[in-house]
């Protein structure tokens, strides 16, 4: 197998919380070298994220392991003309900036792109934002919760029905869905840099990828559909594409689109061949002209079994269904351990999730653990040319620690 796709490849993640650094994290898995680069003293903020109030408690910083491995840190302070000159003399030698700084911080740090790709032709610059670089909200901090989650229009259309309060999202739910679309625009930049031999500024936003993941009924509203109520899973109108309680209190989801096919295989795994010539549901329309009283139905039967035995009943018999998964049931996933979704740190039996894209015959890497604020700093530095003497004048200045 050769080495990994990106070996060799000068990355400096300058970002902060989730979706631009985990895009570094997916190039890193691949081969790349990361610097990153965080304010001395307090590092990336997102260090800290587990220690807010209602996440859960751990000895470990999972946040932090997830986010910054494989990575090496430097602690430069960007707000001291000689940081700035630090950073430039690295973005020179770099193939691939990243960023998430709003415009107007940037430009009072000297990080813009028209700073930058002086210093070096063949760099791509990759600047990620809340709400997008034009318009009166291009220095609006944003978070996923707020950007992606609520502006698009997600928190809204997800909740049960309209009587329910708006839903609230976790955890980097949508910063990783990002981080992917903000990889793929690096990658194609350093793609058309092959070709080319240039770098180019690429960018994303939070908003865009929601407005994005919430396309399907987007478009519509854009095309001037008219939307019918939003209707609780007792009320839905297809019993088939619906979700149902086993007796254990788990949930499953039928997903049966092929619906005149899958409805005889389902009612035989459910031990009801009766409701196959029932003729309140013989054809697909009657199911649907009835749908509230067949949810009832389908809702006694399921609440019969446990989810496993459920699983067991209507795995292979080509019917289209899914578990409705809880926490609980990851580590020990064998059909994620079995395609690597879940794999070991290095030289450790702790598993962290792997990025979510594999290139037949390249090799990625085993996840390191994350550095330690600054833990690379004078390493960093001498590679960059500095001598000892330039390293301790950088600290007494307080622009590295």
């Amino acid at each position: 197998m050769e080495d990994g796709i990106f070996e060799g490849l000068k990355v400096l993640d300058c970002a902060s919380f989730i979706a631009a650094p985990a895009a570094a994290t997916v190039l890193s898995d691949f081969g790349a070298e990361v610097i990153k680069i965080e304010p001395p003293g307090s590092g990336d903020p997102y260090r800290n994220l587990p220690n807010l109030p209602g996440y859960p408690a751990s000895p470990h910083n999972y946040a932090w392991l997830l986010e910054g491995r494989n990575k090496r840190s430097l602690a430069l302070d960007l707000s001291k003309p000689e940081g700035q000159t630090v950073l430039h003399r690295l973005a020179a030698e770099a193939d691939v900036f990243i960023t998430n700084f709003p415009p107007a911080v940037r430009e009072k740090l000297g990080l813009t792109y028209a700073k930058l790709a002086p210093l070096n032709a063949r760099l791509v610059y990759a600047s990620f934002t809340g709400y997008g670089e034009k318009g009166e909200e291009a220095n609006k901090p944003g978070f996923d919760s707020n950007a992606y989650w609520a502006r698009s229009g997600l928190m809204d259309l997800v909740r049960a029905d309209e009587h329910t309060t708006p839903a609230r999202s976790i955890a980097g739910m949508g910063d990783h869905p990002c981080a992917m679309a903000f990889y793929g625009a690096i990658v194609t930049a350093l793609y058309k840099r092959e070709r080319t031999g240039k770098g180019s500024h690429v960018s994303s936003n939070l908003m865009a990828n929601g407005v994005w993941a919430a396309s399907v009924l987007a478009q519509a509203k854009l095309c001037g559909a008219k939307f019918g109520e939003r209707r609780p899973r007792e009320r839905a109108l297809n019993a088939v594409t619906n979700h149902y309680q086993c007796q254990d209190g788990r949930w499953l989801i039928l997903s049966l689109l092929n619906e005149e096919r899958q409805w005889p295989a389902l009612a035989r795994c459910l031990g009801r061949e009766d409701l196959v010539t029932d003729e309140r549901f013989a054809t697909k329309p009657d199911r649907h002209a009835r749908s509230l009283e067949l949810i009832r139905i389908l809702d006694e039967i399921f609440a019969g079994k446990d989810l496993a035995e459920w699983r067991k009943i209507l795995d292979g018999n080509g019917l289209v269904f899914g578990v409705v998964g809880i926490l609980d049931d990851i580590p020990g996933d064998r059909q994620m351990l079995d395609n690597d979704v879940l794999v070991p740190f290095e030289g450790d039996t702790m598993l962290t999730v792997n990025s979510p894209i594999w290139v037949d015959g390249a090799r990625k890497v085993q996840p390191r653990h994350p550095p330690a604020i600054g833990e690379h700093s004078d390493e960093i530095l001498r590679e960059a040319g500095y001598d000892e003497a330039s390293i301790r004048q950088l600290r007494s200045a307080g622009a590295v620690a």
